[in-house]
């Protein structure tokens, strides 16, 4: 038998629900059980980066997914701190609720006070967050800065994040980074150790999203 003859014959609106049964069906079979409250987003995780890792190395604070959904229907937006992330985030699910998505690491006065102050942007960006005093959730898949200027931020009082999603992928302070943010007393979903990225960042924040869409039931 060739390798043609072995393919599946999955419809393409099948493809993610056949998906998710086989992570489930290899969960099962190593033995892992997840927290109902954490399922969707671990599995999405996996079904993201095809990493059976993030089973293990995917760090919540304590009720940081009840926390993260009231925010969200409270009408939360979300900071990134990359253009991926932003694109890759559901944000028709994320306006019925009111919220909307950014990233300023491309506007011109994050660019000059980084210039100004000999930061990165990612600083500067999350400084600029900061400042508008409004409900966030932050999801960083790239900058470990970003997630070392919202732990100062914290520390001095100048901001208060509805959720931190640490998954900034890398090898110079990305540990650090995401060690500090879980010392905090912010809810955080962090991904521990030197993986993550942007797409992770964006898929953590869109299964908080379909956890509240009653239409996505596959992944149960």
């Amino acid at each position: 038998m060739n390798m043609r003859d072995k393919l599946e014959n999955v419809k393409p609106k099948e493809i993610e629900t056949r998906s998710f049964e086989i992570i489930t069906e290899e969960l099962a079979a190593s033995g892992k059980e997840l927290p109902k409250d954490r399922e969707l987003i671990i599995k999405r995780c996996i079904h993201t980066s095809a990493d059976f890792e993030y089973a293990d190395n995917l760090c919540f604070s304590d009720n940081a997914v009840a926390i993260a959904l009231e925010a969200i229907k409270n009408g939360a937006s979300v900071v990134t701190d990359t253009q991926m992330a932003k694109a890759g985030i559901n944000k028709t699910a994320l306006a019925k609720w009111g919220g909307e998505v950014h990233c300023f690491m491309s506007d011109t006065d994050v660019a000059d006070a980084a210039r100004a102050e000999g930061t990165t942007r990612a600083t500067a960006s999350m400084e600029k967050a900061a400042a508008m005093n409004r409900p966030f959730i932050y999801a960083i898949g790239n900058a470990p800065t970003a997630l070392v200027t919202l732990y100062d931020l914290i520390q001095e009082g100048k901001v208060k994040p509805e959720l931190i999603i640490g998954a900034p992928v890398g090898f110079v302070n990305v540990v650090q980074s995401k060690e500090l943010i879980m010392g905090t007393d912010v809810p955080y979903i962090v991904a521990k150790g030197r993986k993550g990225g942007s797409n992770i960042a964006a898929c953590i924040v869109n299964a908080l999203l379909y956890m509240l869409d009653n239409d996505r039931d596959y992944w149960k």
